[in-house]
């Protein structure tokens, strides 16, 4: 008898050689989606030795193969969790990392310390961290804009099957939203800062990732995010807060770049949970 705890152990070093950083959450996960349960339920049929039937195991193979080539997860399976969210993703949109989360949560803390906030959250792919600041602050009006027009797709699904109340928009950050000018209380985004002709190590971003999503627009990565951070500062109140992620080497230098303009206040750079530079957060300063 082959059993459910043998093939979820033979996928996990399957993973393993190809070089899949979490070989045995994502056996896990696969199992899971061949099943059509979750992950705890896995665990409980491994305990209890249940057989791994034929139907499974072909459903499986396929899915440890396409697994172990480097597709991600997340476009196998066709969700993503986020926060307290669950989320539809695939080709044509940047799959939300858990660092993210932190930045979503930066934004979260934030609004919820206002009384109705207006939220705007720029390069908002596949429109993960609006729905989370709709989520968790009841009283925020979100808006969103993404300029890719799969990853806009993905974004007006997440919407749609959440229930959650986001404005999302088709188009470019950097002229968004101009009915909004200078009353929006936190503007958040985790806009494209890889360094132009730096070829990503990880295969699922380098050969999945929508190019739109990754590269920053100059050799230092930092164009666009200044691009989007002038868009807002024009956005903002005095006082309003941005919270903008940024590569972990960009710690000194986003923080730099804002300070230079003239536009901002109270620039902070902030460590995710792992240690490393993450986010950027600065108040929009009083106007001239």
């Amino acid at each position: 008898m082959t059993t459910l705890r043998s093939e979820v152990v033979r996928a996990t070093a399957a993973l393993a050689e190809n070089g899949v950083p979490s070989p045995e959450a994502d056996a896990l996960a696969l199992a899971a989606f061949a099943l059509g349960t979750d992950v705890a339920e896995v665990r409980r049929r491994m305990v209890m030795l249940d057989e791994a039937e034929a139907g499974f195991r072909d459903r499986y193979a396929g899915l440890v193969a396409d697994r172990g080539a480097r597709i991600p997860l997340q476009h196998l399976t066709g969700r993503a969790g986020f926060r307290r969210l669950d989320l539809s993703v695939g080709p044509g949109v940047f799959v939300p990392r858990p660092e993210t989360e932190f930045v979503a949560g930066l934004a979260i803390e934030a609004a919820l310390g206002l009384e109705a906030p207006v939220v705007v959250d720029l390069c908002t792919g596949s429109g993960a961290i609006a729905l989370a600041v709709a989520d968790e602050v009841s009283t925020a009006t979100v808006y969103a804009v993404e300029l890719g027009r799969e990853a806009h797709a993905w974004a007006e699904r997440n919407v749609t099957d959440s229930g959650l109340a986001v404005d999302l928009r088709l188009g470019d950050a950097t002229g968004a939203f101009p009915e909004l000018e200078g009353t929006v209380d936190v503007v958040v985004s985790n806009p494209p800062y890889i360094p132009v002709g730096m070829v990503p190590l990880d295969p699922e971003v380098r050969d999945h990732d929508p190019e739109l999503a990754l590269f920053g627009g100059s050799p230092d990565g930092l164009a666009i995010p200044l691009a989007v951070a002038r868009r807002a500062a024009q956005l903002l109140r005095p006082g309003g807060l941005l919270v903008m992620e940024h590569a972990d080497r960009l710690g000194v230098r986003l923080p730099h770049g804002l300070g230079r303009t003239g536009e901002w206040t109270d620039v902070a750079d902030h460590d995710d949970l792992t240690g490393r530079p993450r986010a950027t957060t600065a108040r929009r300063a009083p106007r001239a």
